[in-house]
């Protein structure tokens, strides 16, 4: 866990007071998410470059405000008196070219940070990826300890993110966890033959919400990376960091949701040769 710390622990500075969140990429899949089953727990603001007809039902769960990442002043009149940043909003294509990544996922991203600073922000939770990591071979299960390794330009800037991220929690006193997201995608498609493909890297919705919801509420942390993983029996990504220290437990597994898999009994079949699993210690013999 040699990436996250704690400086000077945070303290809670909302006692029964709800906290005010505001999320960037609000009308997205993971924001809209949030937002509909968050809403009950903070004061939402939820930011987009402009909001259509069909997203403006989210207005039910918090307040809709326009506002471009790539444009410093405004997200500066947006954040005041926000408490946490849970920022979304990206160009999420593995194959973006540099112009989108550099505009949206840099620019954009350092735009967020600097105004959340400038706005004394609590938190900023940044929506890292699975691809900062993807350039690892096959077989291996990354920690957060271990460098970064993006397998292409969009995980190249959300290297960016993080590195940013830790130079505000250490120089500028800005709190951030970075969530590295995997295969954020509903049951119905991990159920399919194709998610199959999604084994070692699915998050379901409600798991990533709770880190999400932990990330926010943790008091201890000045930074943090943690994988954005469910409690699937094979991990491409270690999560025992976000399990140790902000208490994630993760619902669910591909193992169990998927039916060619269920047929096989992974989870009653496949030993990984862990105490967790069974085995037994031989010095049990000779003690009492």
């Amino acid at each position: 866990m040699a990436q996250s710390f704690t400086t000077n622990p945070l303290q809670n500075q909302t006692g029964s007071v709800r906290r005010k969140v505001l999320v960037t990429g609000g009308a997205g899949r993971i924001g809209s998410y949030f937002a509909t089953h968050s809403h009950h727990k903070y004061d939402l603001i939820l930011l987009e470059r402009e909001w259509d007809e069909d997203s403006k039902s989210l207005e039910q769960f918090g307040s809709l405000i326009e506002g471009d990442i790539e444009d410093l002043e405004r997200l500066k009149e947006a954040f005041a008196g926000v408490d946490t940043i849970l920022h979304l909003a990206a160009d999420p294509a593995p194959d973006a070219t540099w112009t989108n990544v550099r505009d949206l996922n840099i620019t954009g991203t350092y735009n967020v940070f600097v105004a959340a600073k400038a706005c004394n922000c609590r938190r900023v939770i940044y929506a890292s990826s699975i691809h900062a990591v993807s350039g690892y071979p096959e077989g291996v299960q990354v920690k957060t300890s271990e460098p970064v390794n993006p397998g292409d330009l969009y995980g190249v800037s959300k290297c960016f993110g993080e590195a940013m991220g830790r130079y505000m929690a250490t120089q500028e006193n800005l709190s951030t966890i970075a969530v590295r997201i995997g295969g954020f995608q509903p049951h119905e498609s991990i159920r399919t033959e194709t998610g199959v493909g999604m084994l070692d890297a699915w998050v379901s919705h409600r798991d990533l919400n709770q880190l999400f919801e932990k990330s926010i509420d943790a008091e201890h942390l000045q930074f943090a990376i943690f994988h954005g993983l469910s409690d699937n029996r094979f991990k491409r990504l270690d999560i025992s960091d976000a399990r140790e220290l902000v208490g994630y437990a993760p619902q669910d597994d591909a193992t169990r949701e998927n039916p060619e898999l269920q047929s096989l009994h992974l989870n009653e079949r496949v030993n990984l040769l862990s105490r967790a699993d069974g085995q037994k210690s031989g010095l049990r013999e000779d003690l009492p």
